[in-house]
């Protein structure tokens, strides 16, 4: 099991914002320390390609990123205000979700620390999204044959968006977003299957859901490769996610998760995604709990 991970994840951060960030640091360290994985399993990617981003999003967005000319509206929407090192670390990001693509060729599965960034739309970003990593990497594996038809699961709090919208018109990759349906984005895209949860949806509701809609997907979708976003948003604790799960509730899922596409052979690219709660401690075990589950199931 690989993991992609660098320290520019947290360092290239506003002040302002790096107190939700420090599980970036966190994770990878606590997994270290309890012998979850080893310094071998780590890699710090390079920044992407800006030739692979651009078949992904457009061209004027993208120089206008690189040059640090997006409006102060822009800005505002992305939630972050621009520097070079936000986007050397949206770049790098990008990186390591595809490089965790072929070590999951490979190896069945691999980890990015960061990555989710599933509110970033083909012309403009949102909600702490400048480029939409999952939907760059699917479009580099399609774009180099290594699969034929893709299943984006999206179980953050979140709609993923901006990777709805950049697929709507792409049959083969497919999109399912489990998420809060009075939740950010408040208007929401049309996913090609998407699971809307009333505010407070606990354990058992949520994770019925699951169980119920993911297998039936994997059947009709017949994937050769999936990209998974495992949010920790969901969590009772979380200060903008609305919903009930409890810590355990949140680690059943990803074993649903898991426990399927292993047993189904489709090799899984996970990215982090959000996690809010007022105790870093409570995302950092959250988010541990993930890399724990895969390590458990794929070995």
């Amino acid at each position: 099991m690989k993991i992609a991970y660098d320290t520019c994840y947290a360092h290239s951060l506003p002040e302002g914002h790096r107190f939700p960030m420090l599980k970036y640091e966190l994770i990878p360290g606590q997994l270290l320390h309890e012998g979850t994985i080893t310094a071998a399993d780590i890699f710090a990617p390079l920044p992407c390609p800006i030739d692979t981003v651009l078949r992904t999003h457009d061209s004027d967005y993208v120089h206008r990123l690189l040059q640090q000319q997006l409006s102060t509206k822009e800005q505002r929407e992305i939630g972050f205000p621009q520097s070079p090192a936000l986007i050397h670390r949206e770049l790098v990001i990008v990186q390591g979700t595809i490089d965790c693509c072929m070590y999951a060729l490979r190896g069945g599965t691999a980890l990015n620390v960061a990555g989710g960034t599933h509110h970033a739309f083909a012309h403009r970003g949102e909600g702490f999204c400048l480029l939409n990593d999952i939907a760059i990497a699917a479009n580099e594996l399609l774009y180099r044959k290594l699969c034929r038809r893709i299943l984006i699961i999206d179980l953050d709090v979140h709609q993923g968006n901006g990777t709805a919208s950049l697929f709507r018109n792409n049959d083969r990759v497919f999109t399912f977003s489990m998420h809060g349906a009075h939740n950010f984005p408040f208007r929401k895209e049309k996913s090609d299957c998407d699971v809307p949860l009333e505010d407070g949806t606990g354990d058992e509701t949520y994770l019925h859901l699951l169980q119920t809609t993911l297998p039936r997907l994997l059947e009709e979708v017949k994937p050769d490769f999936v990209f998974y976003l495992s949010g920790v948003d969901v969590l009772a604790t979380d200060k903008f996610g609305k919903l009930k799960l409890s810590m355990a509730g949140c680690r059943q899922r990803d074993e649903i998760v898991y426990t399927l596409l292993h047993h189904a052979g489709i090799p899984c690219t996970t990215a982090m995604g959000g996690g809010y709660s007022a105790d870093v401690k409570i995302i950092t075990e959250a988010h541990c709990h993930t890399f724990r589950t895969a390590r458990a199931i794929f070995g």
